[in-house]
């Protein structure tokens, strides 16, 4: 297919503009370049635009016959959500109208939707499926369960299809170290320790140790960047087969402890690192890990990177990498 890759200079966008390449697809990335780097996109045709921008869409898509678009182009901060709402359903709601509408116009009918498990909110159970209830505590989470919706009217009056991807916590790195993670600043926990481990930072705060849970830190499930581009490759099969929308749960199923995280990186680097302990965060659930049966069942997606180590292991490749240019 020729396909659009809206946030194609990001972390997850690089590395679907990799694996799409790979498949044989025609790739264009989109970016407005406001987090992502010109460098990270290796393969395809660059544009550097904005979904703010109704006029460069039209002549975006008026001169090129897409097939298909994959939307990654949103602010992910739940903290920054939260101090700048408006920002946020500007960005991830509004201009995503922008966008429908450019495709709307011109017939592509096919989305697949970077989504969120931020989307469920406070947790009612330790594994979340499809049918958890949909209940976002901020700004980031309801502007992409606003997404979902305009899409399911969308499908109703256009006939654009969409799948919703909804992921858990990415992590890791390309594992020829092409591609990484390089927020700005940085939240996520794997690449935080690894820059404590690498010298970049002085330590790594670790915010509560009295949940219920077997070290007493907070579970999460870390899903591979590599295998979530394989998820969205499968979901674009999918659509393109089947013709119809629908919203997949996407992650390895296991949950690590933030203590097993810092061990991780301390086993694979072999370096130690500073851990400073401070009190529990607003919001914070105990365990948080994804139920994706559904998407295995219906997409034949499996993840392959599911061993923490193998995750930090590639995530230290591109650390190390970053260290030398």
């Amino acid at each position: 297919m020729k396909v659009l890759v809206v946030g194609g200079a990001g972390y997850i966008g690089s590395h679907m503009v990799l694996a799409l390449h790979q498949a044989g697809h025609e790739v264009v990335t989109l970016d407005n370049l406001s987090t992502g780097h010109r460098d990270a996109v290796l393969a395809g045709e660059w544009v550097l635009g904005d979904l703010a921008d109704p006029v460069a869409l039209e002549a975006l898509f008026s001169g090129r016959r897409f097939e298909a678009v994959l939307h990654f182009a949103s602010s992910i901060q739940v903290g920054e959500s939260v101090r700048q709402p408006l920002l946020y359903y500007q960005n991830n709601v509004a201009n995503t109208l922008n966008l429908l509408q450019a495709m709307v116009r011109h017939g592509v009918r096919r989305l697949i939707f970077s989504s969120t498990a931020a989307l469920f909110g406070n947790p009612v159970r330790s594994r979340i499926d499809e049918t958890h209830p949909r209940q976002p505590i901020n700004p980031y989470g309801r502007s992409k369960w606003m997404v979902e919706q305009v899409l399911a009217d969308a499908d109703q009056a256009h006939g654009l299809r969409s799948i919703c991807l909804r992921y858990f916590n990415a992590a890791g790195a390309d594992p020829l170290a092409r591609v990484g993670e390089r927020h700005e600043p940085e939240t996520h926990l794997i690449p935080l320790v690894l820059q404590a481990a690498s010298g970049r930072r002085s330590d790594i705060s670790v915010h509560g140790t009295d949940y219920d849970t077997p070290d007493g830190t907070c579970v999460r499930d870390y899903i591979h960047v590599a295998d979530l581009a394989e998820a969205h490759l499968l979901a674009l099969e999918t659509l393109a087969r089947k013709d119809s929308s629908d919203a997949f749960n996407l992650g390895n199923g296991n949950g690590y402890s933030v203590k097993q995280v810092i061990d991780s990186v301390r086993r694979v680097t072999g370096r130690d690192v500073t851990v400073r302990h401070g009190p529990r965060r607003e919001g914070d659930p105990a365990v948080l890990v994804a139920d994706s049966a559904r998407a295995q069942a219906l997409l034949g997606w499996h993840p392959r990177h599911a061993d923490l180590d193998t995750i930090v292991d590639h995530a230290w490749r591109w650390e190390q990498r970053n260290l030398q240019s």
